[in-house]
């Protein structure tokens, strides 16, 4: 890969994204099994989803056989997925003997059941979170990324975190390092420290689980690519629609809560107008906010 960089050339699986007049975002209230079973063979570029982790929090949220229901939804993802497609799943170890909606569990069946590949796990690190008495308080939570082949996209660029000044200087006089990277700025590591939704947050739309934008904004520009399909088929809130309208990448949005209509309506409220509308409007060509609203459609539909 750093052949690659210094002759100023991309690895042979990334896939050069299409920049699109307008993005169509699909919503479903349905039930996500049954809705796997009709989307079509190698049409998604990315699957993100977190899914429920079994602690009772709603009707949603409790099952006796986790992993039997799990594997229902675990076994059509490599069907769904495109050549260079990939897949985030949210999860916890935090379980200790249960084992009842264990990120482990889901890994075991993907290992041996599935033919994903394991590319990373990540880790997203937060101060803010519950104490603890008989253990040391929990302060991350894990996201397994894994791929369907050897070919998967994957843009670092997008996603790179800039140097301080003297972090800088320093990684410029290490010849192993290309200074065109080093002024791209640094990979980020699988370790992400990046902040809860606090109660109070501004990004809040009322869903108990809801993660913040920045965490969904990485995998997104990392893993998919502008004018690519990005599927949650657990999407709850709805931040992963929110955050591909603001990306340029199209999504479908399936949930058996219809909050998920108001959770939605709600982030829609809250999205930066003017930024959005800056950044399109910059990146298409487009003069005025009613000539790009025109070109951005909304579908919801039910089960």
């Amino acid at each position: 890969m750093l052949m690659l960089s210094r002759q100023k050339k991309r690895h042979c699986s990334f896939v050069e994204g299409t920049k699109v007049a307008k993005t169509v975002h699909g919503l479903y209230i349905a039930d996500a099994v049954r809705f796997l079973k009709q989307i079509p063979d190698s049409s998604v570029q990315l699957i993100l989803i977190d899914p429920p982790y079994n602690l009772a929090l709603a009707d949603w949220d409790a099952f006796d056989d986790y992993i039997g229901w799990a594997k229902q939804w675990l076994s059509e993802i490599p069907r769904i997925l495109k050549d260079s497609g990939n897949c985030v799943i949210f999860g916890g170890f935090q379980f200790q003997d249960l084992r009842k909606g264990d990120l482990l569990e889901v890994l075991y069946y993907l290992r041996h059941y599935t033919p994903l590949r394991l590319i990373n796990l990540v880790v997203w690190h937060y101060k803010n979170g519950m104490s603890a008495h008989r253990y040391f308080a929990n302060r991350h939570e894990e996201a397994i990324w894994l791929s369907k082949t050897k070919h998967y996209h994957f843009d670092l660029d997008s996603v790179r975190e800039p140097y301080d000044e003297a972090a800088k200087k320093m990684a410029l006089r290490d010849p192993r390092l290309n200074p065109e990277s080093i002024e791209k700025g640094k990979n980020p590591t699988n370790v992400w420290d990046i902040g809860r939704l606090n109660g109070n947050s501004e990004e809040r739309v009322g869903h108990p689980t809801q993660k913040p934008c920045e965490l969904i904004r990485r995998f997104v520009r990392a893993l998919s690519y502008e004018g690519s399909i990005v599927l949650d088929f657990f999407a709850g809130s709805g931040t992963t629609g929110r955050v591909c309208i603001e990306e340029g990448r199209h999504s479908i949005l399936v949930d058996s809560d219809g909050k998920l209509r108001d959770y939605f309506k709600l982030h829609l409220g809250k999205m930066d107008a003017e930024k959005v509308v800056r950044k399109y409007c910059v990146k298409h060509g487009k003069k005025n906010v009613v000539q790009l609203i025109k070109e951005m459609e909304w579908v919801s539909c039910d089960d």
